[in-house]
């Protein structure tokens, strides 16, 4: 299916893990395949996801055990039982509602014994061809999950010294005594990858494109700092002097403390970006447009001592950004980028996005500060950008305006026209309308809900990534407003 984002088009905005159905969070089973129709039913031609990697306890998608494998949470056991590789019996008995990562682990560890012993040599083949074409990040990252089992799900910067400075002959031999382990987690990989794109398959069929989004910075518990730690700014010891986050901003008045690693861009420059390179390969198979979240860091990003609690005390420090941005436009040229240039944005960031032709990003929630030179108003957008109503990060808009006073109320109707439309239908159409050509649209907008289905609240740690809508909030009446704006602006498949 071919990707052009010159075309005027409509997407949504969900996360896998907020799809209806059983169990503890969304999956690549028929609820996906049910939402693809959905949009295709609605005339929509994009649908955007969060990161697919495997979250920390937090649940973050932005914090992940790897920049590459994907969540094994979202796979589906239904299509697995379907191929025979499940027990009928275990998979009534356990399956009805798998509650968390361990428990649908359990399942799948019975269907990797069943398909090595079933399966047909079509499927071996297979298998063996998706670890030799993963190779450079599949034998880390299965090898680093095993470990990590083995020493009680610690952090690698607490396992024995041997293993948290990769030791040759110690991790030889935990490759040959956990092989069976190891082999498994390649199998999860394996299992992920297959039902994603026969996901995405079904998705072009229908004639939607997938928008992916991967976080710039990796998670300090992951198998890319632990396995490739010459990337990162680390000490003899391993540890970070530095951290990644943002300074104060609309979000929070301290800042943002994430606490990544930062890159050592100097020697990532020297070896010709290899790491970043493997890693857009891999989201290359995965999506056909790709959002790169925190884009500003490719510029310069800010950085935070360690020692520091809050985001307060940092300093910018530039970034290769043209540099990389040319290595991987010139390695992955399917792919098509968005830049989320959003918070402080500097002339030089517009110059490196502008540069690369990269659409940003406008957000009609930051646009009613009553400034006529507000660069997400309406007014002010351009064809080459994505427009959005709100973000992940952001409240719903319904919550959004709810929390406005009544002064500020007035402000947003009256910059739209006083339109009769509530909201937040007035931010969905007045986004459709822009001239801008992707239009993107939180799930949440669509079904008309308040701050309670708000999806993260940047800055906290509890309650997020947990929304999950029903198909019930979804009624005829609703499809065919979103539709029949979908078709009047002219972003009809």
């Amino acid at each position: 299916m071919q990707c052009d984002l010159n075309k005027r088009r409509a997407g949504v905005l969900l996360h896998i893990t907020s799809l209806p159905g059983k169990g503890k969070q969304g999956e690549l089973g028929a609820e996906a395949f049910r939402f693809v129709d959905f949009l295709h039913g609605a005339q929509v031609s994009v649908w955007q996801t969060l990161p697919l990697g495997m979250p920390h306890g937090d649940g973050s998608p932005y914090q992940c055990l790897s920049a590459n494998a994907g969540n094994p949470a979202f796979i589906d056991l239904d299509s697995l039982q379907a191929k025979g590789w499940l027990d009928a019996d275990d998979y009534q008995a356990s399956a009805v509602d798998v509650e968390g990562l361990e428990a649908k682990r359990a399942l799948l560890a019975k269907v990797f014994t069943q398909f090595l012993k079933a399966a047909n040599n079509t499927d071996r083949q297979a298998f063996r061809f998706f670890c030799e074409q993963q190779y450079r990040w599949l034998e880390d990252f299965a090898l680093f999950l095993a470990l990590k089992i083995e020493f009680g799900q610690r952090s690698w910067r607490e396992w024995p010294e041997p293993f948290k400075q990769r030791d040759y002959q110690s991790l030889r031999e935990a490759r040959r005594r956990l092989v069976d382990v190891i082999e498994f987690y390649k199998f999860e990989q394996f299992v992920f990858f297959q039902q994603w794109q026969a996901l995405k398959h079904y998705a072009h069929q229908r004639g939607v494109l997938l928008l992916g989004d991967i976080p710039i910075f990796v998670a300090y518990d992951s198998v890319d700092v632990w396995a490739a730690r010459k990337n990162f700014k680390l000490n003899d010891t391993g540890d970070m002097t530095v951290v990644a986050g943002v300074p104060p901003d609309y979000f929070s008045e301290t800042g943002q403390r994430w606490g990544n690693p930062h890159y050592d861009w100097t020697y990532l420059q020297a070896t010709g970006f290899k790491w970043w390179l493997e890693r857009m390969r891999v989201q290359q198979q995965l999506f056909d447009v790709v959002r790169i979240d925190h884009f500003r860091g490719l510029e310069a990003a800010w950085e935070i001592p360690a020692s520091e609690e809050t985001a307060i005390n940092g300093s910018w420090v530039e970034a290769p950004g043209k540099a990389l941005l040319e290595a991987i436009t010139t390695s992955s040229k399917q792919i098509k980028l968005i830049a989320e240039d959003l918070g402080i944005i500097t002339e030089a960031v517009e110059e490196l996005r502008d540069h690369f032709q990269l659409p940003g990003m406008k957000i009609l929630q930051f646009a009613f500060d009553g400034s006529a030179d507000n660069p997400y108003l309406p007014c002010r957008h351009i064809e080459n950008c994505v427009v959005y109503t709100g973000t992940h990060d952001n409240n719903t808009t319904l919550g959004w305006f709810n929390a406005l006073n009544d002064d500020e109320k007035h402000r947003v109707y009256e910059t739209l026209g006083f339109p009769t439309l509530s909201m937040p239908l007035v931010l969905v159409r007045e986004a459709l309308a822009s001239i801008a050509n992707l239009v993107i649209i939180p799930m949440q907008d669509i079904l008309e809900l308040d701050a309670e289905h708000r999806m993260n609240t940047p800055g906290t740690m509890v309650g997020n990534w947990q929304w999950r809508f029903e198909w019930s909030q979804l009624s005829d009446e609703k499809i065919a407003h979103f539709r029949h704006w979908v078709e009047l602006y002219a972003r009809a498949i």
